[in-house]
């Protein structure tokens, strides 16, 4: 297929400004396309990872991507998607969030050092640029009925937008255009609700370059669930890409626990399986869908694509602690990443009777149902059923020092934290 066409089956193509036009451009020669992402925060999340995707598959079919880090637009604010200002970041936060943004899209998209695909900062061109050059170069390209008109500011023009988030869009068009005639990009990609700074770069490309410019933009489908809600939010927030805000194993649980009726569709959007593997899993959802797996290929595709095989591995071998019991073989590393959300309490343990011990932290509510459940089996420590009901518990009875496990009957775990 070619790449337009692929995106069209991956449902990935919400609208173009020449859809023809880009696909005949893509059939004849290599294009440069760019997306970009401001540094608003120190970790991308998986929201933002549609449109990124999107520039590995035209990379992958011979193109040339730019990802572009927005360390000067970031220090505006985009006012799409927002229904009030943005709160302006210092400068030292700004670059010490791109910074981190950078290394997260280094290790996504530039591990393989023969790719071709290029990393700018917007902060580059712009840091020099003088007011009144602003205002003369750029400005003076820009109606101001045709900038209110845009849905970006239309949609807060009652509850205000400051002169600082309205220029927002020339200041992405002057990437645009920047990439245009120094890096030999063709095409920008978005989220749907970019639409409008695509196209002013687009305007504005075309006057300075000619009616005739070969410059494209195309939008991708803002991601809903099968339920309308919206795709990437769980109970604790956003899934990050950083594994200190979202574990690896807490990543996997998000794609394998997808519902049927999504699955497939984010097979298509995020992973590079083929059309015919993905066909496949889609017919395993409508005839074997109690053993989940599209949503097991999901969730590993992505850990592996975003962490690491390692990553993977251990994601792995948590989930399957968790599910038989057998925790005893987790590091406590991977007991404080599985157990991460899991009731926790604090003990300075020495050495006491299990039973009071229980009673103590909480976990048992008083000492008589404490024996009740140790007697009857529905204790254990660490993966170990206990019925002594003279068991002595110490901190030798914990992982490494810091952990110790308890489980009340199947499913109910408590992490105990020994602190000293």
């Amino acid at each position: 297929m070619n790449i337009i066409e692929e995106l069209d089956w991956r449902g990935a193509i919400n609208q173009q400004t020449d859809a023809e036009g880009l696909r005949k451009l893509t059939e004849e020669e290599q294009i440069g396309l760019y997306c970009g992402v401001d540094p608003t925060g120190d970790s991308l999340h998986i929201g933002h990872l549609i449109p990124f995707i999107v520039l590995k598959r035209f990379q992958l079919a011979g193109h040339r991507p730019v990802i572009l880090i927005g360390g000067a637009t970031g220090s505006i604010g985009d006012p799409s998607g927002k229904s009030e200002e943005r709160v302006l970041q210092s400068m030292d936060q700004i670059v010490q969030n791109a910074n981190a943004l950078t290394a997260q899209m280094k290790k996504l998209f530039l591990s393989d050092s023969s790719a071709d695909i290029r990393l700018v900062n917007n902060y580059d061109w712009t840091k020099d640029l003088t007011l009144l050059d602003f205002l003369r170069d750029f400005g003076k390209n820009f109606n101001i009925n045709t900038m209110l008109a845009k849905d970006i500011v239309a949609s807060r023009l009652e509850t205000g937008i400051s002169f600082t988030e309205f220029t927002y869009q020339i200041l992405q068009s002057m990437d645009f255009l920047h990439l245009f005639q120094n890096e030999g990009v063709n095409l920008q990609i978005g989220g749907q609700d970019q639409w409008g700074n695509i196209t002013a770069g687009l305007d504005l490309i075309r006057k300075k370059e000619g009616a005739e410019a070969k410059a494209f933009g195309l939008t991708i489908p803002l991601m809903l669930k099968a339920d309308g809600t919206k795709f990437g939010k769980t109970a604790g927030g956003a899934v990050w890409l950083d594994p200190k805000k979202t574990t690896p194993y807490e990543f996997y649980q998000f794609w394998v626990n997808q519902d049927d009726r999504d699955v497939i569709k984010y097979l298509k959007y995020f992973t590079f399986l083929t059309k015919e593997e993905i066909d496949a899993l889609a017919e395993k959802v409508e005839t074997e869908p109690h053993k989940r797996e599209a949503q097991k290929v999901l969730a590993a595709e992505m850990t592996r694509f975003v962490h690491s095989e390692q990553a993977l591995a251990d994601a792995l071998k948590i989930t399957e602690a968790l599910f038989t019991g057998e925790v005893k073989e987790l590091t406590a590393d991977e007991i404080a990443e599985g157990f991460k959300n899991m009731p926790t309490f604090e003990s300075d343990l020495k050495e006491q009777d299990l039973v009071t011990w229980l009673v103590d932290l909480g976990i048992e509510p008083s000492r008589r149902q404490s024996r009740e459940d140790i007697q009857n089996g529905a204790i254990s420590i660490n993966g170990d059923k206990v019925t002594d009901l003279d068991f002595v518990i110490t901190a030798a009875n914990s992982f490494e020092g810091r952990f110790i496990l308890v489980r009340r009957g199947k499913k109910k775990y408590f992490l105990v934290k020994l602190v000293a």
